[in-house]
């Protein structure tokens, strides 16, 4: 069917996006760069801060104890305590409260609660120094594009054991997730979505191409062109290369439904209300893929993102409709708010055709996830084992939590269809995630490793090192895995 396109599509705030870059340009914002520094300025003085343990705090420097005492520091996670100097003129350190010394993210809470100044860690109580950096980049996080902000942050004076690059590397993507997906549809849709996949393959040198509108239909993607059609902003499937081609062959897939609506079986406002997050998948691949671009990692990547809105017209798919795939299969519609399982089918199959050596898919897919391990740890699921040991041990270290879940074949017959190969959803309401991942496993190629991961991509409560927002969830993890399947 052709695109039909509402004679009122242009948006009125002006494509406020063109700030989405990978490093921000926008007037009067701080530069992430310069919230990392080798060194402090001539005659400026570094702060010295002592992370304080609830177990620990015997351990505090002497000059400090009385201080903290009248003040009723405990060590408590996220608690920062300026300690003056003698004379009360200046600050003399600062004591961080570290709580049980397990989680070095707790650094983030510097980035709010310290003056403007340099500082630099003078006792870790035990946390990883390579972590408790990146917690404080990943604290120093602001949103400020429609509400400015003049807070200003400290700056890390980084030692000669960090590699300040590396540092900059995950922060600096993390931060480009959090800008996509806290971005407003309106100002965050399918067009938005290219031109930052298309800024971030200039950066890298990569080359990209997009397939938009009808196109889809003749390049053989119907079930992309059937979700977005409705909406008044083309759909597409973006594609961009990068890296040897004599590399082993690494593609990413992410889901970019920029806006669901659910549908005609539409969603109560309850449930749409933050659902300019189910573009996360789509963020969170554009930001591993920067790692891995800028790290230089050995592979010939693809990254493939099908960006829809699924948006509510007359010619949007129906339930009852069965839709045509890329793969030859059949799919019944049970529920048109399963959408992004049918774009990233067709993106699956077209990613299987060139017999990568590796495919990893993110979605924002199932609210079912969410019920089984909460907000805070994305499932994932894979048929390579190698690959999930990889995986698992990468979580814990880069403290990027991911739980493995199974492909459980018996529930491949929940999505039985008696008029079609499959249907895109259950009727009986059990394991929604499992199921879901059963779904896109019938687009993969048997014979292709393969692994999905079913993020939430939002902080629903804010912590240290982390804001309430959009969130890169897994990325380290991954890419650290990568950096072991790849060295």
């Amino acid at each position: 069917m052709p695109l039909q396109f509402n004679q009122y599509s242009v948006n009125p705030n002006g494509k406020l996006t063109a700030v989405l870059s990978t490093v921000r340009k926008k007037a009067g914002a701080f530069k992430l760069n310069n919230i990392f520094v080798s060194a402090a300025q001539k005659n400026e003085k570094i702060l010295p801060v002592h992370c304080v343990a609830q177990s620990d705090l015997d351990a505090m420097p002497s000059e400090a104890k009385i201080w903290a005492d009248l003040n009723g520091f405990d060590g408590a996670v996220g608690n920062v305590l300026l300690v003056p100097a003698e004379n009360g003129q200046s600050i003399s350190m600062v004591l961080l409260g570290v709580g049980d010394a397990t989680d070095p993210f707790v650094t983030g809470a510097l980035a709010k609660k310290l003056p403007n100044t340099p500082f630099t860690f003078a006792s870790l109580a035990g946390l990883d120094l390579r972590l408790a950096a990146i917690g404080f980049g990943l604290g120093s996080y602001r949103f400020d594009v429609y509400k400015k902000s003049s807070q200003r942050v400290p700056q890390l004076v980084l030692g000669d054991t960090l590699d300040r690059d590396e540092i900059l590397r995950h922060v600096e993507s993390s931060w480009l997730a959090r800008d996509l997906i806290n971005t407003p549809a309106e100002d965050m849709g399918p067009d938005e979505i290219d031109a930052a996949s298309r800024k971030l393959a200039k950066s890298y040198k990569a080359s990209i191409k997009i397939i938009k509108g009808d196109a889809l239909l003749s390049s053989n993607l119907p079930m992309i062109h059937a979700v977005g059609r409705a909406a008044t902003i083309a759909p597409r499937l973006i594609d961009f290369t990068w890296g040897d081609k004599k590399a082993p062959k690494l593609t990413l897939v992410g889901k970019g439904v920029t806006f669901d609506t659910g549908g005609l079986d539409i969603k109560p406002a309850s449930s749409m209300r933050n659902m300019k997050k189910d573009m996360g998948g789509a963020a969170n691949i554009l930001a591993l893929a920067r790692i891995i671009m800028d790290a230089k990692l050995n592979v010939r990547l693809r990254v493939l993102i099908p960006a829809v809105e699924n948006a509510i017209a007359g010619n949007a798919f129906r339930p009852g409709d069965i839709l045509r795939s890329r793969k030859g299969l059949t799919v019944e519609i049970g529920h048109t708010d399963a959408e992004g399982r049918l774009v990233l089918g067709d993106a699956l199959t077209l990613a299987s055709e060139e017999k990568p050596d590796l495919i990893i898919d993110m979605a924002t897919l199932t609210g079912a996830a969410r019920v089984a391990l909460g907000p805070e740890l994305p499932p994932y699921y894979t048929n390579d084992e190698v690959l999930a040991t990889a995986v698992n041990e990468a979580a814990v270290s880069e403290r990027d939590p991911l739980w493995r879940m199974p492909l459980w074949q018996n529930y491949n017959q929940a999505l039985a269809s008696t008029v079609a190969d499959l249907n895109n959803v259950t009727t009986d309401g059990f394991a929604g995630s499992i199921t879901a991942g059963l779904f896109l496993q019938r687009f993969v190629d048997p014979a292709v490793s393969w692994a999905h991961f079913d993020i939430f991509g939002w902080n629903p409560s804010a912590k240290p090192h982390s804001p309430v927002g959009g969130e890169a969830q897994g990325i380290r993890a991954i890419f650290a895995s990568l950096q072991k399947r790849y060295a």
